[in-house]
């Protein structure tokens, strides 16, 4: 039974490797994973110890890389990342500091000059619109939308 028991914590470790390899997870996304797997409680728990034990699953530290990530390819709201992070299992605490350096109105405009420079040849509504909507989609604010709209249309109309 012993053997057993060793195979199967090895069997769920492997597991947990192979998945975690693709991106970091966070805790409640491997345990939910090796859930699904089939693997009993206590080998589960074993194995979610010596993931932590090497540094695999760190909470705080997946929160950094899904916003450092999200930042940089695909800007959103505090609110929305909060959101998204919370979906993820991530704790309130842990949330709460990982977002609290981001800057609403700078991820905005971020997330809005790609679409602004699509948007070259169009009018104030169609161009106030589509970037309103976009700006929507990604979970910002309409007094953060508008005021970005308001900078990238007035920094369109300086450069021209």
């Amino acid at each position: 039974m012993r053997s057993k028991s060793r195979e199967g914590h090895q069997a769920c470790l492997e597991n947990a490797f192979r998945y975690l390899s693709y991106r970091p997870r966070s805790e409640a996304e491997t345990r939910s994973h090796l859930q699904k797997k089939g693997f009993d409680a206590r080998t589960l728990e074993g194995t979610m110890i010596e993931l932590r034990r090497r540094g695999l699953l760190d909470d705080a530290a997946f929160a950094r890389f899904w916003i450092e990530n999200r930042e940089s390819f695909s800007p959103r709201s505090k609110a929305m990342l909060r959101w998204e992070l919370r979906r993820k299992g991530i704790a309130a605490e842990a949330v709460a500091q990982a977002t609290e350096e981001i800057d609403d109105e700078e991820s905005a405009t971020r997330a809005a000059v790609k679409i602004a420079g699509r948007l070259s040849g169009t009018d104030y509504e169609t161009f106030r619109q589509r970037i309103g909507t976009f700006l929507k989609r990604r979970g910002f604010r309409y007094e953060v939308a508008q005021h970005t709209i308001s900078s990238l249309w007035q920094g369109r109309n300086d450069d021209a």
